[in-house]
């Protein structure tokens, strides 16, 4: 039956999913058309929402940049590669190669989300070339579905927003400690079910061996083949010259041992680049190595270049209309103290589909849910991961995050999203049940 579902599927998204860029161009209109339709608002104030938003994730954006290359340096520098394959080496058969790629990358997505799409994509590739029988599409799928995760690990950008000193809603909820969202229990529960379910039902997905699409394994290799290095002048021997990327690399380090022993900071998104972008020095060696890697990655930026200041305009318009409040307010309205995280999770859901950012969807939901919440008797904490699970549950059909490890897989977005229909159907079942029942 699942196997027959998944074909289903499959078929669907191949005829009908339109390119990532085609698909934030119908959604300006959707969102402008609905603006007006809904919200009663002139053609004139909705363009006028959009033009002025349209750059208001400049910076946002290029951290997002920063967090694909610096994931994708680090990822692809000579000590993890050297890991991945020996990882690689566990899997003998199609079906572990699947179970394998799903779990890894899951926990490289609750370390840093970045550095887990990079993770779960190089390591795809590398079991492709050990298991050749395995079918790429849902190889690369199921690393993707690894990204499930992010959102309750240690980059959960509402869990670290509002553990933050200063967060815009302090003077309502005060500061939350991680404790209570991404290290409470019903969290780490989410967490560890979905550890356990997925990689189950992304190995029972498996098409049968005539139906599997394979890649030649020969081709895979070749495309990673390191050029052989050559000194030919001076500036040879300084662009692979190992000293000066470990002082440099040393440096980096320096600082953030002093950010985080004398400042006592915290974490946050400009750190754990800092972090990656240094480690990513030092473990290449070479700085001609280190350019390579970053000359790559940034192949796969320019979906996150061209197409965050279309979400930024989008999310101006749900904003500034009040269509995003009304979309909330709609699921508040049919819920109690028992359901609320449920359609709370749900119209996260939905709202991630115009706003692919977890940081902006909870500046967007974080006024209504938190009312809502106060005034039906709900957890603070809980309500906001509902917020955030809900972002994360959708990430699987919307296909904006799955641009960089297609990139790097050389697919595109319709060759793995019907695999990914289904593990949204199977993990919205234990998101929703997880956020109104476990302790």
């Amino acid at each position: 039956m699942l196997r027959t579902l998944t074909r289903g599927s499959v078929y669907m998204v191949e005829r009908y999913l339109p390119d990532p860029y085609i698909f934030v161009l119908l959604l300006t209109l959707v969102v402008f058309a609905a603006g007006m339709g809904i919200e009663q608002q002139s053609p004139l104030e909705m363009v006028q929402y959009w033009g002025n938003g349209f750059w208001n994730l400049l910076t946002f954006g290029m951290q997002m940049v920063l967090v694909l290359v610096t994931g994708y340096v680090l990822a692809s520098s000579p000590p993890f590669k050297r890991l991945l394959q020996t990882l690689a080496r566990l899997a003998s058969t199609p079906g572990q190669a699947i179970v394998l790629v799903t779990v890894v990358s899951m926990i490289a997505a609750w370390i840093n989300w970045g550095f887990g799409l990079v993770i779960g994509a190089l390591f795809a590739r590398q079991l492709a070339q050990v298991v050749p029988r395995v079918d790429y599409r849902l190889l690369i799928a199921s690393a993707y579905t690894g990204f499930l995760v992010w959102h309750g690990g240690l980059a959960s950008s509402v869990g670290l927003v509002i553990a933050t000193e200063g967060h815009f809603a302090q003077d309502q909820i005060g500061v939350v400690p991680t404790s209570e969202t991404i290290f409470s229990s019903f969290n780490l529960l989410l967490v560890l079910s979905i550890l356990i379910v997925i990689p189950v039902v992304n190995r029972m997905m498996m098409p049968p061996a005539d139906r599997a699409v394979t890649v030649d394994p020969q081709k895979l290799a070749q495309e990673e083949a390191q050029a052989p290095v050559t000194i030919d002048r001076p500036a040879d021997r300084l662009e692979n010259s190992v000293i000066l990327a470990q002082a440099v690399g040393l440096l980096g380090l320096a600082f953030l041992v002093y950010y985080f022993v004398a400042g006592a900071s915290s974490l946050n998104l400009n750190i754990v680049n800092f972090a990656f972008l240094f480690l990513g020095i030092m473990l290449h060696g070479r700085p001609s190595s280190f350019l390579n890697a970053v000359q790559e990655a940034v192949k796969g930026a320019g979906g996150i270049v061209i197409q965050f200041p279309f979400y930024a305009g989008i999310m101006a318009m749900m904003i500034d209309s009040g269509l995003a409040e009304s979309l909330s307010n709609l699921f508040v309205a049919a819920s109690n103290e028992v359901t609320f995280p449920l359609f709370t999770f749900l119209s996260a859901g939905i709202v991630n589909m115009f706003v692919p950012s977890g940081g902006g969807q909870w500046a967007v939901q974080a006024p209504v849910m938190l009312d809502a919440a106060e005034r039906l008797g709900v957890s603070v904490p809980r309500t906001a991961m509902a917020v955030a699970w809900g972002d994360a549950w959708t990430n699987m059909i919307q296909p904006f995050w799955a641009l960089p490890a297609l990139a790097i897989a050389g697919l595109n977005a319709k060759d793995i999203m019907g695999y990914c229909l289904v593990v949204l159907l199977v993990s919205g079942v234990i998101m929703g049940a997880g956020l109104m029942f476990f302790p």
